[in-house]
């Protein structure tokens, strides 16, 4: 579903995701070396996230994160929100079989205006999604907007090695090989040509970690993964003094 308003750039992101919905869980284990739940396992940790806690995870996806911040909170209710209906079906089908669905409630809408109100919730994530944003910090003040002063943005996302000789190697992996790939596993080789180029237009770990600061956000932490082909950014929100 295209919304009136979409920039090129959305209704591009929009077509690619919609198209490789049922492919996009095998296709993240290719481009992370299989690593991207042990790097959620590690967010997980630096969140802390306690039960009864609340929280929404922004370009929710399939719903993997989804579940682990239910899984955590046990009781608290998790928001999950995506802009591509047919990414949120297949989430849907997961949280069916985890039998939470009292617990989620996923919602098709647009990060760059989260239809939440102001200071909602415990946490906001957004995991692998910050690089198809047609704007990152307008979503980023979106985001701590609408959570709790006190409360933690947290993105994971791809990023950009800085150390050779494997900088090299990645670049040639991800520049090269992953889109044939992608055309030989999903038959989508025009929509995996979009991971290289959206990643080669997005800030680097350090740059990343200044703007969360730009936007308000205090305590920011960051930390490379896997040799810095993904980092976790963490920030909070200011507690209110009265």
């Amino acid at each position: 579903m295209q919304h009136e308003g979409e920039n090129p750039k959305e209704q591009h992101v929009h077509s690619v995701f919609q198209s490789i919905a049922t492919k996009y869980d095998f296709m993240n284990d290719t481009l992370s070396f299989r690593r991207h739940k042990a790097w959620r396992k590690f967010t997980m940790k630096k969140m802390n996230v306690q039960r009864g806690q609340t929280a929404l995870d922004v370009c929710c996806g399939t719903c993997d994160w989804t579940i682990s911040l239910a899984e955590a909170s046990e009781t608290g209710h998790i928001n999950g929100l995506d802009f591509s209906s047919n990414m949120l079906a297949v989430g849907r089908e997961k949280v069916a079989q985890q039998g939470r669905d009292q617990q989620i409630t996923l919602v098709q809408g647009n990060a760059m205006q989260l239809p939440y109100e102001d200071h909602s919730f415990d946490y906001v994530t957004i995991g692998f999604g910050l690089r198809n944003v047609p704007d990152l910090r307008q979503v980023l003040s979106e985001m701590q907007r609408v959570v709790k002063p006190g409360g933690m943005v947290v993105c994971l996302e791809l990023s950009k090695p800085t150390w050779q000789p494997f900088k090299g190697i990645y670049y040639f992996y991800f520049r090269r090989i992953l889109p044939f790939m992608g055309k030989l596993l999903a038959k989508r080789y025009e929509q995996y040509k979009w991971l290289p180029d959206s990643l080669a237009m997005f800030p680097g770990r350090e740059e990343l970690e200044h703007i969360f600061r730009e936007t308000g956000l205090k305590d920011v932490r960051s930390y490379p993964l896997t040799g810095g082909i993904a980092a976790l950014h963490i920030g909070s929100k200011e507690s209110q003094h009265v």
